[in-house]
């Protein structure tokens, strides 16, 4: 008996299976899924009730590092609506600013409507393994879709 194997049974741990003793014995490797742990439940935070819960992570300054574009989310209200300016420079208002919850997916909309931005918007998305917000930039003007993501400021 090895001294791990004797170990466990001093302190009354449970015995392993033969097999797996065996195979541990003679070097096999447990598959990665019976090594792994569990998964850790994640951070975000459904909508409840009261409101849009968890979305306080959208406030603050956001840059678009292709063009210096920013949108800065001022406050975010019970329903989603979003306190938020657009800068590109000189701000602009958004005609629309909502952000909405799909599973535990945080979304934000917005919309121009102003300084020859006529019917553009943002379509993203909350990444938060990178802290960005990513998505779709649809430019109304020119009617094209571009793949587009901000950073925090």
């Amino acid at each position: 008996m090895t001294p791990a194997v004797a170990a466990a049974n001093r302190t009354g741990a449970r015995r392993l299976p033969v097999a797996l003793v065996f195979g541990l014995a003679l070097g096999a490797s447990v598959p990665a899924a019976a090594q792994s742990p569990a998964p850790a439940p994640s951070a975000a935070v459904p909508a409840t009730a009261s409101g849009m819960a968890g979305t306080d992570v959208l406030k603050g300054t956001w840059v678009r590092p292709d063009g210096g574009y920013m949108i800065v989310i001022k406050s975010i209200a019970a329903n989603g609506q979003l306190d938020a300016s657009y800068f590109n420079p000189k701000p602009l208002p958004f005609a629309k600013a909502q952000a909405s919850r799909e599973g535990m997916t945080l979304r934000a909309f917005f919309e121009l409507q102003a300084g020859g931005y006529a019917g553009s918007t943002y379509e993203l998305t909350y990444d938060p393994s990178s802290d960005r917000l990513k998505g779709i930039y649809f430019q109304a003007v020119v009617k094209q879709k571009f793949d587009v993501y901000f950073v925090r400021k």
